[in-house]
């Protein structure tokens, strides 16, 4: 109860700060929400986070297009670091977005979001490390935590329709005269130096930043 106790003070905390220093109190409140949602209800790491919000800030929040929501993942996926972070570039996006382009808002989106979303970890750690001592070696824990790793490679296969999407299809209609070849040729290409030739996942990063890059600067 102390443990739960301090972690509600700490998540209010921020919010008298955002009502009465910055605009549109609603806005930040409704980030505050919905990352702490986040961190409650997806199990499994980040596979799991990601499609969540990517979906809800994509399709029902509109806090930044499918486009932005794909270089987000891929700039967590290419830098050093957990691939959770890319939930703050979705919180700085969403500041920046919502303020009209200020660098300031966004950073102090990042920032509330990287809060919002850890808060809720660190009580799991705190509250539920005694409890999970105790589960060891039950069998009937064991059996919840397979069905888990179940639900987990649900959502790898999920992120990967959804990046999917975005990568392939050059709009929402499914159709032939939609698909960028370009970017499908890139995967089969990807796929084949993967299982055929065995390529290390650094290499093939490297080779992909090098063809975005020309293709970047080709405009292809």
């Amino acid at each position: 109860m102390k443990v739960a106790a301090s972690a509600l003070f700490l998540w209010l905390v921020p919010l008298p700060f955002f009502y009465i220093f910055v605009a549109d109190f609603h806005f930040w409140r409704d980030l505050a929400l919905f990352f702490t949602k986040t961190a409650f209800v997806t199990v499994g790491g980040s596979y799991t986070v990601i499609p969540y919000v990517a979906k809800v800030a994509v399709t029902k929040l509109h806090w930044l297009n499918k486009s932005e929501m794909t270089d987000g993942f891929a700039l967590a996926e290419t830098t050093p670091g957990p691939l959770i972070i890319v939930v703050a570039f979705v919180g700085f996006l969403a500041a920046y977005n919502h303020f009209h382009g200020s660098l300031w808002m966004g950073t102090l989106g990042l920032l509330a979001t990287t809060f919002y979303t850890f808060l809720p970890c660190f009580f799991f750690v705190f509250a539920g490390a005694p409890l999970i001592e105790r589960t060891q070696g039950k069998r009937t824990i064991e059996g919840i935590l397979l069905l888990i790793t179940a639900v987990v490679v649900g959502a790898i296969l999920d992120l990967a329709l959804f990046l999917g999407k975005a990568v392939i299809l050059s709009s929402e209609v499914v159709g032939l005269k939609q698909i960028n070849l370009l970017s499908l040729g890139c995967v089969m290409l990807s796929l084949l130096l993967l299982q055929r030739f065995k390529l290390k996942i650094i290499p093939l990063i490297l080779l992909g930043v090098g063809f975005g890059l020309i293709r970047h600067f080709l405009d292809l």
